[in-house]
């Protein structure tokens, strides 16, 4: 069946479109959190300046021509609420490319709502089986409908997705251009989690597995500790000041990384997060005082380590972030989590801890120039 692309600029389609979005989302190969509507919501909510929206929606056409629809700006960004009013008028929903555009050095780049630095995972959102028409009826739009644009830059695109494993690139050769270069962005580790906590850490090297037990062991023997997973929603906006602090105070970087526009957009993110059921927010106290924290995220039964703090300068010889890490993993693996993800990143403990290797793509397309006549 014949697909056609409705272009839309305007914030309100993450929360009119939440409902549909979401269950298309639930049917394609790369489920994350990072392509959720309410995510994406709220990313654009803090970071558009700068950026015009370019969603784009593929839709089985339901015998209307298949010609571009592209829906006029109604109003301002969403307020975060999500009705979930479901808009099919224009045929099934099939996928979803969710652009925006920048200008950079002269030029006009296309790049998935979520940025670079704040989402781990990016890709189409594609229903499962539909990927060759939709990326194809996707190429065929922007190079002769779309408004204009010289480069799409494409980041975090998981190991797995059928964008970065061939797919997209036959699409582009067909369409658009031969110009274009796919790449290893970044590592993203994961743990793969057996179903008891003794069988996980037998699967370590000695060493390692020695080590976490000697530092859960010495942190609960010489201070008074406690550990916990906020349960609550009452404790949630102190629980919340406590990561803050405790990410600042971790490293000059990321007390650089947390402005007032980041910090605004973690505080939003964490109560929508909450609501759904995603955030698992964790602290460790040593002594009476907040020492670690970990900031992870429950989605498809994987439990994803998006941020971390700790103290330095408290108790710093019972190496507090290691000792709820171990806690982390073991509470993940008795919850029956499938993978223990710890996203972008190539650090060394990640591996200590039995990570394997997990990677994230780029593609850069360069659109190409039509020949003139006279050439």
């Amino acid at each position: 069946m014949p697909i056609h692309i409705e272009l839309h600029r305007d914030p309100t389609i993450f929360s009119e479109l939440a409902d549909e979005w979401s269950t298309l989302l639930q049917n394609s190969v790369v489920d994350t959190i990072f392509l959720t509507p309410q995510w994406q919501n709220v990313w654009w909510k803090h970071f558009q300046a700068g950026r015009d929206l370019r969603v784009l929606l593929a839709r089985d056409d339901d015998g209307a021509p298949s010609t571009l629809e592209e829906v006029p700006q109604t109003g301002a960004a969403s307020d975060g609420q999500f009705a979930g009013k479901g808009r099919n008028t224009n045929g099934e929903l099939v996928g979803i490319a969710p652009f925006y555009a920048m200008e950079k050095d002269g030029q006009t780049i296309l790049q998935f709502v979520g940025g670079v630095e704040i989402s781990d995972y990016l890709d189409f959102v594609v229903a499962k089986g539909r990927e060759e028409e939709v990326y194809r009826a996707l190429m065929l739009y922007l190079r002769d409908e779309a408004p204009p644009w010289d480069l799409l830059d494409l980041h975090c695109l998981p190991g797995h997705s059928p964008t970065r494993a061939g797919l997209l690139c036959q699409a582009c050769a067909e369409c658009c251009s031969e110009d274009l270069e796919a790449q290893q962005e970044e590592a993203a580790p994961y743990i793969p989690l057996p179903d008891d906590w003794e069988v996980y850490l037998g699967s370590l090297d000695k060493k390692q597995r020695h080590e976490i037990r000697r530092k859960m062991r010495r942190a609960q023997a010489q201070a008074e500790m406690r550990w916990y997973r906020v349960q609550e929603a009452a404790q949630l906006e102190e629980n919340i000041d406590l990561f803050l602090n405790l990410h600042r105070a971790s490293h000059p970087e990321k007390d650089d990384f947390m402005t007032p526009q980041m910090e605004g957009f973690f505080r939003e993110m964490a109560h929508l997060t909450w609501k759904q059921g995603w955030l698992n927010l964790y602290l460790l106290w040593l002594d009476g005082r907040p020492a670690a924290t970990m900031w992870c995220f429950d989605y498809n039964n994987d439990l994803l380590v998006y941020n971390s703090g700790y103290e330095p300068s408290w108790r710093y010889n019972l190496s507090s972030g290691i000792v709820l890490l171990s806690h982390c993993i073991q509470e993940a693996i008795e919850r029956g989590k499938r993978h223990f993800d710890f996203l972008r990143g190539d650090e060394d403990y990640k591996y200590r801890f039995g990570a394997v290797e997990g990677a994230v793509y780029r593609l850069v397309l360069r659109k190409q120039i039509p020949k003139s006549a006279d050439a």
